[in-house]
């Protein structure tokens, strides 16, 4: 599977209408089983995490990922499989419950802005100030609790947030902050499955509660105020993927993908040091080596890198050879399938 066919086949472009029925929650493009992928998985979590080192070195970029999604549909299970690799000294994972008194004090974005992430980290808002035209859009008695003044709430509000949403995302974009925003797309049907699932397993019991079972009398509303608002708020700066989440092994994997795919683009990389530095450096590794015991060497870790060297040398040229000796074992097997025939 290749990232940027995932990228592609999942992105919503900006502008576009949407319509979530347009898009199957059960696609896997064209894979049976998570046996398909796991290899594509394992290398995806290699690499996002060599790409995350170097993000966090580098100190230029911040990461911004958003997970928006109903109940059920894969969020924490996607985020702790994607991320399982990355140090977590450079990543912060925030959730986003109902507001607080206190946030209902300020304006709709600010508890989310308060955890924006840093340069050289990655933060990941697992629900996000969207929940402000989602729930809040379905279940207008939450707008009330919000203490806006009566003028400002209009036929418009919705329209009115869209935009204040989208001007945040390009100035976060403009001052170097990478966003990645993820709908986890799960059906109706396997979202009573999973509920069901919980009910019955002791051990998911914690993770159920009765109203996430009452919010499906709601279910086209919720479709319509996903439909519109990832209509209006994927952009070029800050897009939304629509993951199909029935098969959660498969909504990793894009995830994933869409993931090292964009990090590849930015191309973080370690710092580069002056001539001042190397000078440094070099004065450094001479008094390390001056104090190596009498027979040893000096620096024992040289020949290890010139024996990675090396081996990176001859990876090449091997697969080369068992690309030419594959070619020749099907071309005699095609021979003799002819002979046969």
């Amino acid at each position: 599977m290749k990232h940027t066919d995932v990228a592609k086949a999942f992105c919503v472009k900006d502008g576009a209408k949407f319509r979530l029925s347009r898009f199957d929650p059960a696609e896997t493009l064209g894979h049976k089983s998570k046996d398909e992928v796991v290899d594509t998985v394992a290398r995806g979590v290699q690499r996002l995490s060599a790409l995350q080192e170097k993000l966090y070195a580098q100190d230029r970029w911040a990461v911004l990922l958003v997970f928006q999604a109903l109940d059920a549909a894969g969020k924490d299970s996607t985020i702790k499989h994607v991320m399982s690799g990355v140090n977590p000294q450079g990543c912060q994972v925030y959730s986003f419950k109902a507001p607080s008194n206190e946030d209902l004090d300020h304006d709709f974005m600010w508890r989310a802005a308060r955890c924006l992430p840093e340069r050289g980290r990655i933060g990941i808002f697992n629900r996000s100030y969207y929940e402000e035209v989602l729930v809040v859009r379905v279940h207008p008695e939450f707008l009330a609790r919000e203490k806006l003044p009566d003028n400002l709430v209009t036929k418009d509000i919705w329209k009115e947030r869209f935009e204040d949403i989208v001007a945040l995302e390009r100035h976060l974009a403009r001052n170097g902050t990478l966003i990645l925003k993820f709908f986890l797309n799960v059906s109706r049907a396997e979202q009573r499955r999973r509920f069901l699932e919980r009910l019955d397993r002791q051990v998911k019991n914690w993770k159920f509660s009765a109203t996430d079972a009452e919010e499906r009398k709601y279910w086209d509303d919720y479709q319509a105020a996903f439909s519109d608002m990832l209509t209006h708020t994927s952009t070029e700066w800050a897009p939304w993927y629509v993951i199909p989440a029935d098969h959660k092994w498969f909504a990793r994997t894009c995830v994933s993908a869409v993931l090292a795919h964009t990090l590849m683009q930015i191309d973080p990389h370690y710092p580069q040091v002056d001539a001042a530095k190397r000078k440094d450096l070099a004065e450094t590794r001479a008094l390390l080596e001056a104090e190596a015991p009498e027979g040893a060497a000096a620096d024992p870790f040289a020949a290890e890198l010139a024996a990675e060297a090396t081996e990176a040398r001859r990876l090449p040229k091997q697969a080369r050879r068992q690309r030419k000796q594959m070619a020749k074992i099907r071309a005699r097997a095609a021979k003799a399938k002819e002979v046969k025939a």
